[in-house]
């Protein structure tokens, strides 16, 4: 489970950091506003990675897929990437979780 749900929060950092560039050219929001909100998120992403075997970790990552889809008030694609990546979210918690059952029925000798 935690490598998928790594991958899909990477996906995130950059999609975030992309979503900052076009933020700063198509709202009236400053620079230093922008790129506070963009680089905490960013940010939050990369602690995630390192977070997802800790209590409340895959919480957070809902948190953090419900902001990305509220994002897309200020830059409006971000509706859609943000569903995406709630589903991929989703995707990689509910597959990651059948794969490490199988690897653990395996190592216990039953495939």
């Amino acid at each position: 489970m935690r490598t998928l749900c790594a991958s899909t929060l990477i996906g995130e950092f950059l999609v975030i950091g992309f979503a900052g560039l076009v933020a700063m050219r198509l709202t009236d929001h400053s620079a230093g506003t922008v790129w506070l909100v963009s680089g905490v998120a960013m940010a939050l992403c990369l602690l995630l990675c390192g977070m997802l075997s800790r209590p409340g970790a895959v919480q957070l990552g809902w948190v953090l897929q419900a902001a990305l889809v509220v994002s897309g008030f200020v830059v409006p694609v971000m509706f859609f990437l943000g569903a995406a990546f709630a589903a991929l979210w989703w995707a990689s918690l509910h597959f990651g979780r059948k794969i490490d059952a199988a690897k653990a029925r395996y190592a216990a000798g039953n495939p």
